[in-house]
Parts: structure tokens; C-alpha cells; sequence
């Protein structure tokens, strides 16, 4: 499979500077390690606190 890197940079909303952005394979698999979710899982507010856990991500959908 071929990775679309620009068209995913056009609705990656991670503001944190990181060579994976816009390779949602690598960024998935190197959260999913960490037993966090990436970016594109919370709203832009939340997202900037770089705070990626599961609680987090719950939370913010109360």
C-alpha cells in the first residue's frame, strides 16, 4: 500500500513537530505502543495539551 502523506497532512490536526506526521501507520503504531491514541482522536483544544491517554480521550467526550 502506498502511503498518502500530503493528502494526509491536509486534516492532521497534530501540532506537535514530528517526523511522523502525515504517516498515520507509523504515528498509530508508535501511540498504540504507548497505550495512547494519536492526535487525530481528539478536538484541537485537547489535542495541544499533548496529553494523548485513553482517560483523556474519554473525558473530553463527557
Amino acid at each position: 500500500m502506498e502511503c498518502k502523506k500530503e493528502e494526509n497532512l491536509e486534516f492532521c490536526n497534530c501540532s506537535y513537530p514530528c517526523e511522523k506526521k502525515g504517516l498515520c501507520c507509523e504515528c498509530i503504531k508508535y501511540h498504540r505502543e504507548l497505550g495512547e491514541l494519536p492526535a487525530c482522536y481528539f478536538d484541537d483544544a485537547t489535542e495541544k495539551t499533548y496529553d494523548r491517554s485513553v482517560e483523556k480521550y474519554l473525558s473530553s467526550k463527557k
